[in-house]
């Protein structure tokens, strides 16, 4: 049994939280949001590396974790090599699903939804060059659409006209996309909504891949695992807002929500 950390600027991170533990239900699981610093997509990366790296060493070291799931696309993409630095345990990225997105789409059109800093980087633009060779990939950076993820998880009601505007040009466009990748660890949050928008398209994240990566690093045998391990979620601003969300952190199975205290 090992004890995972997941760890993310907000509740983006659940979503790939949910496919680890469905695949790997016997080990514990530590989610740590760091809503002191929400969003990330804000911070220079300087600031962004720094954040990480001390919050997430801490963690670490507080709950002897064994292994760390960046669950932000965004921490991935500028943290990553420095954690892997300083932490001796296994460190887990995520990154846009194009891969797969390019397996899937029927007509060549694959939409990739993101934060801006996600689709203006280098390594995403390297990604679609690799596996998706051939094919035209339509590329929207948002950051609206991640606080409407945490609204919705807070328990209120989804912006769709905003949703709609910022899809509008995919819907009724010249070039419609058959797939669209979530290139965000929030925005499977807001599925069922870009489903009533766009019901044809194949919605396709990371969440699965990242959960296939964590088993093949602790060598588990899924189906082993019997009795389920325990969940507790961590934020660094237990402020009313964050208070707010104990309920629904506990029905993904995170019994308690606590603040990180350095």
């Amino acid at each position: 049994m090992a004890n995972i950390l997941v760890f993310d600027s907000g509740m983006g991170g659940l979503t790939v939280y949910r496919e680890i533990r469905r695949t790997l239900p016997a080990h514990n699981y530590v989610y740590c949001f760091d809503n002191a610093h929400f969003p990330y997509g804000e911070l220079s990366e300087p600031d962004l590396i720094v954040a990480c790296c001390r919050l997430v060493s801490h963690m670490v070291a507080e709950h002897a974790i064994d292994l760390v799931v960046i669950a932000c696309n965004t921490a991935s993409t500028i943290a990553l090599p420095s954690l892997r630095e300083v932490l001796s345990i296994p460190v887990v990225g995520v990154v846009p699903a194009i891969k797969p997105a390019a397996a899937l789409t029927h007509n060549g059109c694959i939409g990739l939804l993101a934060t801006p800093g996600t689709v203006s980087r280098a390594y995403t633009h390297t990604l679609i060059a690799q596996f998706a060779p051939g094919k035209r990939v339509l590329l929207k950076g948002v950051t609206e659409l991640v606080i409407e993820a945490e609204q919705k998880l807070a328990g209120r009601p989804v912006n769709m006209a905003l949703l709609k505007e910022v899809l509008a040009d995919w819907m009724e466009g010249e070039e419609v996309p058959d797939t669209l990748v979530l290139g965000c660890t929030h925005f499977p949050l807001l599925n069922d909504e870009i489903r009533q928008l766009m019901p044809e398209c194949q919605l396709v994240d990371s969440g699965n891949a990242v959960a296939r990566r964590v088993a093949h690093l602790l060598a588990s045998n899924v189906s082993a695992q019997a009795d389920a391990g325990w969940g507790k979620a961590y934020c660094t601003r237990l402020d009313m807002e964050a208070r707010k969300l104990t309920a629904p952190l506990q029905a993904w199975g995170l019994s308690s929500l606590q603040e990180v205290v350095f």
